[in-house]
């Protein structure tokens, strides 16, 4: 019987089950999706039960697509959405329906009483957490403290998006140096929780998880996690990583000075070294690496994927009406569109900063923004105008790390917006940079979490089989004369967004209700 490996990819939007044959070989893969919840504004929530539904539900139908057969699988592992709080009492159980994901920025307050222990640029060299600070678990720990006291109270542990559902597979708790590494109280270059930073936390070192390499396997299914995905119970279960360093490796970022862009709901650049690529100013946000020794440095921006989606839903419902009755894309039919708009979209600018700044941005209050919009602009110009806007916000990134570290002539794309063309090619054009695109395309967070899960059960001896994976399937190289107006653009697009900066911090400090 033909070896086999299960790879789950929980993001933001869903989880994806995948199976991979032991070369590292896509075989199937199922998605299934749950929501985020907005309560309040900064509030950002998803129910870990949803994860955990999603993952029985793919699970079930991968299986159904008779794929392989369910003991052909060695082992299995998570990449999972960083930065999760999930809160558990004594007896594993869930403390809150809904928990926090990355994106939350509820504890601002928080945030800022720790600072005045622990001075910023101290923390940031020491963790190399360089989103804005209330994004990372420790401070919604606090919050937890501060404004449900009683949940607090019953706190045992707090684990990350993929622990909870290893906790749910195998019964034990524990995490990841890589997920770890988010948590807002790790030290970089110890690979260790810091008691300094855990001692102005006010936190005992306790309330987190252990830390065990990402290969290391946790344990074998649980009889009633065996029978509720159908799979048999002695399916061994690796700890898996944090998605930002499950897709660094399954994008082939596994030697020094490699890069590779995100093309997802929100979008990064990142490059692997063996030492973290830090900056004080524009703050690059550092994983450990699922591989010992290395570090995943990146540049992010929060609202990606997500403003094409949210010009999808908002502004193309003839679209979404088309591809529905031709049974296509509607992502399709924009691309499409947008080409018949000429480069700069009749300098229609878009800033794509919809969830906020990250620390690449003037304020973490930095709002989206269409700028030098007239009458003569059409439907075809504002799509192509978000595309482009995206390309110049990621040629900002792209400078900032070439001052960090060296940087290479090609840039390896993964995520839903690799597929596009015309989009591969704007990139090229915007950040000047040949703009490869693989055969693993969508995939990159799966076959990292199966190369982990291969690595773990003894199938593969390490992860250099990766570069055997990848086949190029197309490459996008600048054009001169596109590369003249990305040029001419960029200029004014910096600065409409130093003044957004500032118009967002005016618009955050008024009281109106929302």
């Amino acid at each position: 019987m033909a070896e086999t490996i299960l790879a789950y990819d929980l993001g933001t939007g869903g989880n994806k089950a995948s199976l991979y044959d032991s070369q590292g070989r896509p075989l199937a893969s199922v998605f299934a999706s749950y929501e985020t919840e907005y309560p309040q504004p900064g509030w950002h929530e998803q129910r870990p039960d949803a994860w955990w539904e999603s993952v029985v539900q793919s699970t079930r139908q991968l299986l159904a697509s008779r794929a392989t057969d369910p003991r052909s699988i060695r082992a299995l592992a998570i990449s999972g959405h960083s930065l999760g709080c999930v809160p558990l009492d004594a007896d594993g159980r869930l403390l809150r329906a809904a928990t926090p994901i990355w994106s939350d920025t509820r504890p601002i307050t928080q945030a800022a009483r720790f600072f005045e222990q622990i001075d910023p640029p101290r923390w940031y060299r020491l963790t190399g957490n360089g989103f804005p600070p209330p994004h990372y678990t420790v401070f919604k720990i606090l919050w937890y403290r501060d404004c449900e006291p009683d949940l607090f109270a019953r706190i045992h542990k707090v684990v990350g998006t993929k622990d909870y559902i290893n906790y749910r597979l195998t019964g034990r708790i524990a995490t990841d140096h890589s997920y770890a590494s988010g948590s807002g109280v790790y030290d970089l270059l110890k690979w260790s929780y810091s008691e300094e930073l855990l001692t102005a936390a006010g936190l005992p070192q306790s309330i987190l998880p252990e830390i065990v390499p990402s290969t290391e396997i946790l344990g074998e299914l649980t009889a009633e996690a065996a029978e509720s995905l159908g799979l048999p119970c002695c399916i061994p279960v690796a700890c898996g990583g944090v998605d930002n360093s499950c897709m660094a490796l399954g994008a082939r970022n596994i030697a020094e000075g490699r890069t590779y862009a995100s093309l997802g709901s929100s979008m990064w650049i990142a490059v692997s070294s063996k030492r973290p690529l830090l900056d004080d100013t524009v703050k690059p946000y550092v994983f450990t690496h699922v591989i010992p020794g290395m570090f995943a440095s990146a540049v992010a921006i929060f609202s990606g994927g997500t403003s094409l989606r949210w010009v999808r839903d908002q502004f193309c419902a003839n679209l979404i009406a088309q591809a529905h009755a031709e049974n296509r894309d509607p992502y399709e039919l924009m691309t499409a569109l947008a080409a018949r708009s000429p480069v700069g979209a009749k300098k229609l600018l878009f800033n794509p900063s919809l969830a906020g700044g990250s620390s690449l941005e003037p304020s973490a209050n930095i709002r989206g923004a269409f700028l030098g919009l007239d009458l003569g602009h059409v439907q075809a110009d504002v799509i192509r105008a978000v595309l482009e806007g995206i390309a110049l916000n990621l040629r900002l990134a792209l400078d900032e790390l070439r001052k960090l570290g060296d940087i290479g002539t090609e840039m390896v794309v993964v995520g839903g917006g690799s597929r596009s063309a015309l989009w591969r090619q704007i990139l090229a054009d915007a950040l000047e940079i040949d703009i490869v695109k693989t055969n693993v395309g969508q995939e990159a967070g799966s076959l990292g979490a199966a190369a982990v899960a291969a690595v773990a059960c003894g199938l593969w001896s390490d992860y250099h089989r990766i570069d055997e994976i990848h086949q190029v399937e197309a490459v996008s190289r600048p054009n001169p004369v596109n590369v003249r107006t990305y040029r001419e653009l960029r200029p004014v697009f910096q600065q409409a967004r130093l003044d957004q900066g500032r118009l967002g911090d005016r618009l955050a400090s008024l009281v109106i209700p929302v």
